[in-house]
């Protein structure tokens, strides 16, 4: 079964890129143990590839702070709670 048989995939600055199916059938053709090492390194470079976290920076922290006196909190998690959920 082809994996994203459709797909291109490309990397910014990369010149060409190269369908998946294509790639399938270059690894289709290795003997079983070149298999296993291009499954080792594309794990390894997915490792790398792997965004962490850091420290969450709450930009949005006070972005609401004109509409205090408007609403509590409690009311403003009252009213996501229903957005969440599909009512109006």
């Amino acid at each position: 079964m082809p994996l994203l048989a459709e797909k291109s995939w490309h990397r910014p600055g990369w010149q060409g890129g190269i369908r998946m199916t294509e790639l399938e059938k270059l690894i289709k053709k290795m003997p079983p143990e070149i298999r296993a090492e291009v499954t080792a390194y594309a794990k390894a470079l997915m490792k790398k590839t792997k965004k962490t976290r850091g420290k969450p920076e709450f930009k949005w922290a006070g972005a609401l702070k004109d509409l205090k006196d408007q609403y509590t909190s409690v009311e403003l998690q009252h009213y996501i709670s229903r957005l969440r959920a599909g009512e109006k």
